[in-house]
């Protein structure tokens, strides 16, 4: 076969290191871009945290290059679009030193220095851990204060050690004899002995197999003089569902009681705690670090970035002058350590003004919802955005992507503002979210005694001029975690 030479012209797209890593730091929360920074900071010697004096002195020296901070929102002119404000910024920069050699982003904001000079009896203080006292161990403690034989203090312990967080027995008493050694001989009778030690510790309702049996324990508990406690007794004894479903017809029939006997049963039952060891279960709390903070200035809403959430990073001062006097192949490492922090810095800096930007446009868009709340949201999808910045539909949908919002009315998620429309009578449109916030308020202001069936929230909607179908309430009614209508019912 013979052999040809051809050539042949073709385009394709290339994503370049530098390219990559931009579209990666764009889709992560602030929390991940912290430890992703903190990850980068350790493997390369070229970068380090700017300090928060240092950056206060050099503040004067080279300008801010991007976006507006937060200290800077009251200053802004409304009528500025977040790109000029980017090309000032730049062109600020052009007269500063070259950032090749020490890079800062970030300023003069941040929190204090922990280890100032001051010598006052507060920089010597660190935060400590805060022991908690576990439900085992509450338990334990008062099996210790109990005069039991040893083989009995093992079987009530082993008791303990089953328990769940909520303080549950979860499994029976014959696995858990099970998982004694056969030599031991464990009889039921010691099990169940056991148990009722467990049953009578504090906090009252623990060892329970069922919440029937956990409320019937705390109803034990009460003084026999307790104003319909013998009522509530026969409800947790297998007419608990019968509540749940809010039946009183048949609760009425049960006890021989009338509306309002039903109504303190029921205010006894639900003063109890279907939950009594999750007092004791260690819970963390999940932070959110919103990435925009939107305030009025000037009649306006405008938006700015939150300092606490933006890494301040530049080039390490010692390696920048080594290699900006030395440029020699032996240094190619430390070459390519330099280009990779700048990269990182450059699109650091990008993803924080590509977040303004897209919030800013947000802002605009939903300035209705930030003066009357969720009533007024407008139905917005995200190639309204992506056409209005002129980028693409699948960068906003990373930006928007955990990503956080701070707002007079609460902290909300960039995705949020976005939603479906319903069509209007008048031809309009009214936002899903606008329509969720209609059904909580009409939910909210309903008779308990005759709570709104579906259907009837679609027709008063469809008074107001909006079409929805019942399943739609439905749907949204779900969302909301509003139960039906029958479980809505009061006495």
């Amino acid at each position: 076969m013979k052999q040809t030479l051809q050539l042949k012209l073709s385009q394709h797209l290339t994503l370049t290191p530098q390219l990559q890593q931009s579209i990666r730091l764009l889709q992560l929360s602030t929390i991940e871009l912290n430890q992703e920074v903190e990850r980068l900071l350790q493997e390369n010697p070229l970068l380090e945290r700017a300090e928060a004096e240092e950056d206060g002195a050099r503040a004067e020296e080279v300008p801010l290059a991007g976006p507006n901070r937060l200290s800077e929102a009251p200053e802004r002119s409304t009528s500025d679009a977040p790109d000029s404000n980017a090309a000032e910024a730049r062109g600020a920069h052009d007269d500063a030193p070259d950032p090749s050699d020490f890079t800062d982003y970030g300023g003069s904001g941040g929190d204090g220095d922990w280890g100032g000079a001051s010598g006052s009896d507060d920089d010597d203080f660190y935060p400590q851990q805060v022991a908690t006292n576990t439900l085992r161990d509450h338990l334990n403690e008062q099996l210790r204060s109990m005069s039991l034989e040893l083989r009995d203090r093992q079987i009530v312990g082993a008791l303990i050690d089953a328990l769940d967080e909520d303080g549950y027995l979860p499994s029976s008493l014959e696995e858990i004899a099970e998982l004694f050694p056969e030599e031991l001989e464990i009889e039921p009778e010691e099990l169940s002995i056991a148990l009722k030690y467990v049953q009578s510790f504090d906090p009252v309702g623990v060892g329970a197999r069922d919440c029937a049996e956990c409320l019937a324990l705390q109803l034990k508990m009460l003084p026999p003089d307790t104003p319909c406690r013998a009522e509530a007794l026969k409800v947790v004894d297998g007419n608990l569902e019968l509540l749940a479903n809010r039946d009183f017809t048949k609760l009425k029939r049960l006890l021989h009681v009338d509306d309002a006997g039903v109504r303190s049963v029921r205010e006894l039952i639900r003063s109890l705690n279907p939950r009594p060891g999750a007092a004791y279960a260690k819970t963390e709390a999940n932070y959110v670090i919103p990435d925009v903070v939107v305030r009025k200035v000037r009649g306006q809403w405008v938006a700015a970035l939150n300092e606490a959430a933006m890494p301040k990073l530049r080039l390490n001062r010692i390696y920048a002058d080594i290699l900006t006097r030395n440029r020699e192949s032996s240094n190619q490492q430390l070459a390519a350590q330099l280009q990779e922090a700048k990269w990182l810095i450059r699109n650091v800096q990008q993803r924080f003004e590509t977040i303004l930007r897209v919030a800013q446009a947000i802002v605009e868009r939903q300035r209705r919802f930030f003066e009357h709340g969720e009533v007024a949201m407008r139905p917005m999808v995200l190639r309204e955005i992506a056409d209005m910045l002129s980028l693409h539909e699948s960068t906003i949908s990373r930006v928007t992507t955990q990503k956080y919002m701070l707002t007079p009315r609460g902290t909300f998620e960039l995705k949020y503002f976005f939603g479906s429309h319903v069509a209007t009578d008048t031809g309009g449109a009214a936002s899903a979210t606008a329509i969720r916030a209609l059904i909580k308020q009409l939910v909210g202001a309903e008779n308990a005694k005759t709570p709104l069936t579906d259907s009837k929230i679609a027709d008063m909607l469809g008074e107001q001029g909006i079409i929805v179908a019942r399943r739609t309430i439905a749907k949204y009614r779900e969302a909301l975690q509003i139960p039906p209508v029958n479980l809505r019912k009061s006495l």
